[in-house]
C-alpha cells in the first residue's frame, strides 16, 4: 500500500471545506467541517494563506489565487480534451489526419492534432510557428489578420522557400491571401512538405483566429476537396452544438 502524507490530506480536506462556501467561513467551522482539531486546523490554514490557496477576510477564510489557478488549470485539460476529442471525431468522419490551430500573442500554435498509424499526420520537419507562408495552416491563420499582425508575422518569420513549391515572395503570399474568400479553404500542394497537400478552414470566434486542416499524401490529392468539404459539414454541425470550444 502507498505512503499517504497525513498533512497533505488534512490540507485538502480545508480547502474542499472552504471551497464549499462562496463567502468564506471561519476557523472553526472549517476545522469541523473538515474533521480536524481546531490548533492543526489553525497551523494549516496560516500555511495555505501563506502560499495563496486561501485568503482570510474579516474573520473567514476564501480560496485565493493559487486555488483559482488549480481550478483554471483543471478547466483549460477539460476544454483541451474536449478538443481531442472532437478532433478524433473529425478524422474518423473525413478519413484524413486533422489539425487544429489558433494564432494566438503573434505567433501560430498547433493546439491538436488527430491521425492513425494508417493514415499519419505530416511530420513538423519545420517549426510551424516561423513557416507559416508555406502550409495551409499558417496561410489560412494569416488571412484572419489585418495587415498589421500580418506584416508583424513577416517582421519576425520572413517569407522564404522550403520546398520547390514554396510561395516564392511576400507580394506573392500576400496576393493570394488577399484573393481568398472569407471562408474559403485554403489548398497547399507540397509547399510546406514534399509529398504532402493540405487544405485549412477558418474558424472565427470574436478576435480569435483559428483554423481546423487535413492533410494527404501527395497520390491522394485528387481527395483533398471533396476531404475538406466534408471537414467543413462536419465542423458547422459541431460547432452549432457549441459541444466544441475554441477557448483553450
Amino acid at each position: 500500500m502507498p505512503t499517504l502524507i497525513g498533512s497533505v490530506q488534512r490540507a485538502l480536506r480545508l480547502l474542499e471545506a472552504a471551497g464549499s462556501h462562496s463567502g468564506g467561513a471561519p476557523a472553526k467551522q472549517l476545522a469541523r467541517e473538515a474533521g480536524l482539531p481546531l490548533p492543526t486546523a489553525y497551523h494549516l490554514l496560516r500555511t495555505l494563506t501563506h502560499e495563496g490557496y486561501l485568503r482570510r477576510e474579516s474573520g473567514v477564510f476564501v480560496l485565493g489565487a493559487a486555488a483559482g489557478r488549480l481550478a483554471a488549470g483543471g478547466l483549460q485539460q477539460k476544454r483541451r480534451s474536449m478538443i481531442l476529442d472532437s478532433l478524433a471525431h473529425f478524422r474518423d468522419a473525413v478519413g484524413a489526419p486533422v489539425y487544429f490551430a489558433v494564432y494566438r500573442e503573434g505567433e501560430i500554435e498547433v493546439v491538436g492534432v488527430s491521425d492513425t498509424p494508417g493514415s499519419p499526420a505530416c511530420e513538423e520537419w519545420a517549426d510551424f510557428r516561423a513557416t507559416g507562408f508555406a502550409h495551409a495552416i499558417g496561410q489560412c491563420l494569416l488571412g484572419q489578420l489585418d495587415e498589421s499582425a500580418r506584416k508583424d508575422y513577416y517582421d519576425r518569420h520572413p517569407v522564404e522557400a522550403i520546398t520547390p513549391y514554396t510561395v516564392r515572395d511576400l507580394h506573392t503570399l500576400e496576393n493570394r491571401i488577399g484573393a481568398l474568400g472569407r471562408m474559403q479553404p485554403v489548398i497547399e500542394r507540397q509547399e510546406y512538405a514534399l509529398g504532402t497537400v493540405c487544405a485549412a478552414i477558418p474558424i472565427t470566434a470574436g478576435d480569435t483566429a483559428a483554423t481546423m486542416a487535413i492533410s494527404l499524401p501527395l497520390h491522394q490529392g485528387d481527395r483533398l476537396l471533396y476531404v475538406v468539404d466534408r471537414l467543413r459539414s462536419e465542423v458547422g454541425a459541431l460547432l452549432s452544438t457549441l459541444s466544441f470550444s475554441i477557448s483553450i
